[in-house]
């Protein structure tokens, strides 16, 4: 009799389960938690959006934008603490922890996207990326382009060269690479967090402060400064990066799946910086702010000057910099 009880009990269990829905697979392991400093009204926020949406079968990734989870350049010790799954991290913040890494934070490096997406895709783009998985102990999926950095200031003095920025209070984000980078324009570098820029900019704590034209516009820098200086200084670019033990302990189905979609919604992030940067100097000038081009050769050129003169550049692989110029 209990027999027969065990083996109904059993059949029925059996029942239930087949007629329970299968869950997906994010239903049942840790959400992936994403962290970064920019707003949800940022490209990269529907580039996250798109690469969240090509892996949900498999992951559920949460966004926390706009520095809400962790501070600006925090980022990547959490991902070594374990603390957070992904990050979008500056190259700068690399360069703290693999002094050879501030080689890509200098100024006037990378010519475009195009270029930028070309380093990443050599052989010594490759040796830089797994010198911070041995060294950092994260995985970079790849370099998020955002634009190409330009000088914009609340002053009306007019820019032609670095000479003419001697003085003048250019908002950076903290840490050494950043600084050197302000100095190197000409500029007396201010740190200062992303988030305050706004009211820096509109109480006079700051002169000015440098960033691509869709920052510019999703942080509303226009509506506090008087003039754009087109000094191309640097291509701008973060690096998708995840927790090395999040992506060892995926199988490499996943791992691909992963890639894959981090790929795809980089690349279509890239084009829709180009895009807007384009129409953006337009639509400042029709809004009032001067918007024009300084001597871009004296910039570069005091740039590099700067730049080979520092204790930085003694960290610097040896011909890394002719290999990057020589890319096409």
């Amino acid at each position: 009799m209990s027999h027969d009880i065990s083996r109904r009990a059993a059949l029925a269990g059996a029942a239930a389960l087949a007629a329970t829905p299968l869950l997906p697979a994010w239903a049942q392991a840790k959400p992936l938690r994403f962290a970064a400093v920019f707003s949800d009204k940022d490209i990269r926020a529907q580039m996250m959006q798109m690469f969240a949406k090509d892996i949900e079968a498999d992951y559920k990734v949460e966004l926390f934008l706009n520095s809400t989870l962790f501070k600006q350049g925090t980022e990547l010790v959490a991902l070594q603490r374990d603390n957070l799954e992904i990050g979008n991290i500056a190259p700068q913040d690399f360069s703290k922890q693999v002094p050879a890494w501030s080689i890509l934070t200098s100024a006037y490096l990378f010519r475009d996207a195009n270029h930028l997406n070309a380093f990443f895709a050599s052989e010594q783009g490759a040796m830089m990326k797994k010198m911070v998985e041995d060294q950092v102990k994260v995985k970079i999926l790849g370099p998020t382009f955002f634009g190409t950095r330009q000088v914009g200031l609340k002053p009306k003095k007019k820019i032609a060269t670095p000479s003419d920025l001697a003085g003048i209070k250019l908002r950076m984000p903290p840490g050494d690479a950043w600084q050197l980078l302000g100095r190197s324009l000409g500029a007396n570098p201010t740190p200062m967090a992303y988030a305050e820029t706004y009211t820096g900019l509109q109480t006079g704590a700051i002169d000015g402060q440098d960033n691509p034209l869709p920052n510019v516009q999703n942080m509303k820098f226009n509506e506090v400064m008087s003039q754009i200086v087109l000094t191309s200084h640097l291509v701008a670019f973060d690096l998708l990066t995840i927790n090395l033990k999040t992506w060892q302990a995926m199988s490499p189905a996943q791992q691909a799946k992963v890639q894959a979609a981090a790929d795809k919604a980089i690349a279509w992030s890239a084009g829709e910086h180009t895009k807007r940067e384009a129409e953006l100097a337009e639509g400042f000038r029709k809004q009032g702010l001067e918007v024009y081009v300084p001597n871009i050769p004296a910039f570069r050129e005091y740039a590099q000057k700067v730049y080979l003169a520092s204790d930085e550049a003694k960290n610097w692989p040896a011909g890394l910099v002719d290999k990057i110029n020589a890319m096409k």
